[in-house]
């Protein structure tokens, strides 16, 4: 009998889903997973997919509760083993940040150290009113290996940061949100579906548009600001020039709603 897959990959229209399916270990993320999620991406970015957006969700009670510990176990006698396995998740999470798609996520229940690191690469994030948010390292002598202390403190300050790190605490949905970690808090029962219907709302943008603005956004928060606004002059002109927005002029103009090409 073949062991099922640990993440499944599936289309609702232009979304993409992928969904992760190890409910029995809470969604931990090991080789495999991460494998799983760089091919999914891989294939949603190609040119004719029709996917204009991503939503990552997970089966079960808990959207992720970290490193798969048993994988981790059992590389550790090998250096490059572990090597491969921290550089390759940390791969995978850029990868997350540099797709030109935007990526959603919907955290149910724990998102825990690993989960934690998946979640902070996501673009925009929605939280069930259950979910409990935190870095669990520190409890076991660990320390975060997929870029959790590099995010964390960047979204919400570094003391925050600190104090999460040092103290293995969680914090509640509510908290999360008031601390810019997750972007909505739902009712538990309807996380799956504002999601998803938020995806659908993206997927009506020009793809183009929604790539160029994201890069501004990721890449000029990597530098200075002068830095961020020269890369804008750079870009703007070509993009106001583009199909796309002779569509939205010609949509705005004739009080309707714009049909993008790309």
């Amino acid at each position: 009998m073949s062991e099922a897959p640990p993440v499944i990959v599936s289309r609702s229209g232009a979304v993409g889903v992928i969904e992760l399916a190890r409910p029995d270990k809470f969604n931990c993320l090991s080789l495999a997973v991460h494998a799983a999620l760089e091919a999914a991406i891989d294939d949603f970015e190609k040119p004719d997919s029709g996917v204009r957006a991503v939503l990552i969700r997970a089966q079960g009670k808990h959207f992720c509760t970290g490193a798969d510990l048993d994988e981790v176990k059992s590389l550790r006698s090998d250096q490059a083993k572990i090597e491969h396995f921290i550089r390759y998740g940390h791969s995978v999470l850029r990868r997350l940040e540099a797709s030109p798609l935007p990526i959603v996520a919907a955290c149910q229940g724990l998102v825990l150290a690993g989960g934690t690191e998946l979640m902070l690469a996501c673009d925009v994030v929605f939280a069930a009113k259950d979910a409990r948010f935190g870095d669990q390292h520190a409890q076991f002598g660990l320390v975060p290996g997929w870029g959790g202390s590099q995010r964390f403190p960047r979204i919400v300050g570094l003391r925050r940061g600190l104090d999460l790190f040092f103290t293995a605490r969680w914090i509640d949905a509510d908290m999360a949100l008031q601390w810019g970690v997750v972007n909505y808090v739902v009712e538990s029962e309807k996380l799956a579906e504002a999601a998803l219907e938020y995806c659908t709302k993206i997927t009506t943008r020009s793809r183009a548009g929604i790539a160029t603005m994201k890069r501004l956004a990721r890449e000029g928060l990597e530098g200075s600001l002068a830095d961020g606004l020269k890369l804008e002059q750079d870009i703007v002109t070509g993009a106001l020039l583009s199909d796309d927005v002779s569509e939205g002029l010609a949509a705005f103009e004739g009080r309707r709603a714009p049909v993008f090409k790309s």
